[in-house]
């Protein structure tokens, strides 16, 4: 009834339109409860934020169906679809979850990687294990059976058209069929890698196409690796591609040497090491403690220039912080936004100190007078035409409030300029 009276509300125009979609709302409103009426008015204006994590949703089909919830992730992840999954399982039974298998060209979820302080610390939990470089660049997962190839993005898009460089390193594997999983990007002529944003938005018409490296095997000739252990999958990638595609990588049980291989690949222009775990399956679609990816972490203190007024758990808290450099010339330049690593406790407290030194307000946004800095921790930073200053952080997020600094103590815009790759 909803839709029917949206799709009248849309067709109505004309003499008398105005009357009669107030009418239409008017009697909408008047039978919805308080928070159905905040619903539908923020799906028709458009600002509606609502959904579910995948994850969360294959537990609940996991218990509709009253199976462990691994069940239900292996089949998701081996046929890259929860929907179908599900529907066939809530359909047919539980045992049409065993009917799961991988084929060539559907791709299957990326196994993904927590996050260490250190290569060596990582390595010390983990025992014997690959320091693996990682790669800034897209995530590809490349099938191939005879002479047919496609290629798939992180989120399982089909890029074949997209990735020629891709599709021409595939062709030369030396195998019938396959699915490996690797990193496209832009490296120089000196081997040296691009960062993410070039190798994204292929700046120069006339660059060439992303290389591809390889850091595991998911299939090969008619047989599954996924529940093999690393160790196995290493030696079968290594019998399929010759080193210089592949991830560089040492297999250590030693920190120091994890480590000097971490300061080693971020030297050589690479985003950090990925330490996995010899002994563990592939994962797919899981954020498993079998990969742990150990990436340099930045500083730098910001000024908070304003803070927009938050939603979901946030609603009626100061959140999203608009973050700003010293600008030599006078006043601050702003370098994006973040509202990562904001605890309860600190929430509370910015709101009702941001709120002491309002400046102005434009709808959601609180401009702030320049007086509080934050020291921010980011990846790296990258052009932005988003922004006065023409740079953005990457992965900016709250590490604590510089109660001992002043704005004009902050870092200057040709310090943050210096990050730029």
């Amino acid at each position: 009834e909803v839709d029917e009276i949206l799709q009248e509300l849309s067709e109505t125009s004309g003499a008398g339109s105005k009357k009669r979609k107030e009418s239409l709302l008017t009697d909408l409103y008047g039978r919805a409860t308080a928070s159905e009426q905040d619903y539908l008015r923020e799906m028709m204006v458009r600002n509606l934020r609502q959904g579910a994590l995948e994850g969360v949703m294959a537990d609940a089909v996991a218990k509709a169906l009253d199976v462990p919830a691994q069940l239900v992730r292996r089949a998701a992840m081996l046929e890259g679809n929860l929907m179908r999954v599900a529907s066939r399982a809530l359909a047919d039974g539980p045992e049409s979850l065993g009917e799961a298998a991988m084929v060539v060209f559907t791709p299957v979820q990326p196994m993904l990687a927590k996050t260490a302080e250190t290569a060596g610390a990582a390595v010390e939990g983990l025992g014997e294990a690959v320091v693996e470089q990682k790669l800034d660049g897209l995530r590809v997962q490349v099938h191939r059976a005879g002479d047919r190839v496609a290629v798939f993005s992180r989120t399982l898009r089909d890029i074949t058209d997209e990735m020629p460089g891709v599709v021409e390193a595939a062709h030369s594997v030396d195998a019938e069929s396959f699915i490996l999983d690797g990193e496209g990007l832009w490296v120089d002529d000196d081997g040296i890698p691009r960062s993410f944003q070039d190798s994204m938005s292929r700046p120069d018409g006339n660059a060439p196409p992303l290389a591809v490296f390889f850091f595991d095997v998911l299939h090969a000739d008619g047989k599954d690796l996924i529940d093999e252990p690393l160790s196995s999958r290493r030696e079968v990638l290594e019998s399929l591609l010759p080193a210089n595609a592949r991830a560089g990588s040492i297999v250590t049980s030693d920190p120091e040497e994890a480590d000097q291989f971490f300061t080693e690949t971020v030297r050589a222009g690479f985003e950090g090491v990925v330490v996995k775990d010899l002994s563990q399956p592939y994962e797919a679609g899981r954020r498993g403690s079998g990969w742990l990816k150990v990436k340099p972490t930045h500083t730098l203190d910001l000024v908070i220039l304003a803070a927009e007024w938050g939603s979901g758990r946030r609603q009626g808290w100061l959140s999203n912080l608009h973050l700003g450099a010293v600008d030599p010339d006078g006043g601050f330049v702003m370098l994006g936004k973040t509202f990562k690593g904001l605890t309860d406790e600190m929430l509370a407290w910015q709101t009702s100190t941001f709120l002491e030194i309002e400046d102005h307000r434009d709808r959601h946004i609180v401009y702030l007078r320049p007086e509080i800095v934050y020291e921010i921790a980011f990846d790296s930073v990258q052009r932005s035409t988003r922004y006065p200053g023409g740079m953005a952080l990457r992965f900016a997020r709250v590490k604590r409030y510089r109660d001992d600094k002043k704005p004009e103590d902050a870092d200057n815009v040709e310090t943050v300029r210096s990050y730029l790759r």
